[in-house]
């Protein structure tokens, strides 16, 4: 099995790509890249069989609803109170990590729609079109993967010791080996630290470890998309 993960960025000089390969038991990071085009995460993505991207793969139903009324001079529906808005600013899969303890940025409201707007010409160019994580492509989350996997998620982007800690643990926890260089790459930027996490995420995904939407909300998460959360169990990962 080969796993994929995508840190993306609005552009790409703050974008990475992890290639895991999973091959006989064993958890080997082939290639880490960054920066990265959309060409060559395309490229990265030929023979992978999960890929996870840590960027919104969609917006709010009521949000894109509200545009299209917009543009019509319809839009009539309240705006005047955040309370209003808030079906306009969050997915259901950002309201179901706030349950968690966690506060995904705002796709319809944050910088991160400029990633998102990329993401969404990525997902045509891979052809994949589900956007819930029922297909190849999942949505991941690399703050709320480290908290449920017990690692600090929290200030630890531009703190290079917080990140090799945590990539030591990764490492010994899910018996992590590295081709020439990967490593130093993996521990060097945030970017590549999270598009490995991403891509651990990816192989949770892969194996059913993660928490797919609830049945009532799987054909909105197919539009909107939906962040795949991880079991605690890391050590499963080796497979």
């Amino acid at each position: 099995m080969i796993t994929l993960g995508v840190d993306l960025a609005a552009d790409p000089s703050r974008t990475a790509v992890v290639r895991i390969d999973w091959t006989g038991g064993r958890a080997v990071v082939v290639d880490v890249a960054v920066p990265a085009c959309d060409a060559q995460i395309v490229d990265a993505a030929l023979g992978a069989d999960k890929i996870a991207i840590d960027c919104p793969l969609g917006w709010p139903d009521a949000f894109v609803d509200f545009v299209a009324q917009h543009r019509r001079g319809t839009a009539d529906a309240a705006a005047d109170t955040i309370a209003a808005r808030r079906p306009l600013v969050y997915r259901a899969t950002d309201l179901h990590c706030m349950q968690h303890g966690l506060r995904p940025l705002s796709v319809s409201a944050d910088r991160i729609a400029h990633a998102a707007l990329r993401a969404a010409a990525l997902l045509a160019r891979l052809g994949e079109p589900d956007r819930s994580g029922a297909g190849r492509v999942v949505e991941a989350y690399p703050a709320a993967s480290l908290k449920i996997w017990g690692l600090p998620y929290r200030s630890y982007k531009n703190d290079p010791a917080r990140i090799e800690a945590s990539l030591s643990d990764l490492q010994r926890r899910v018996g992590l080996e590295f081709a020439t260089g990967t490593r130093a790459t993996c521990a060097g930027t945030d970017h590549a630290f999270d598009a490995l996490v991403v891509a651990l995420t990816a192989r949770a995904a892969a194996l059913g470890r993660t928490e797919p939407p609830p049945p009532e909300t799987a054909a909105l998460a197919s539009r909107e998309g939906w962040i795949s959360l991880p079991d605690p169990a890391l050590d499963a990962l080796r497979g």
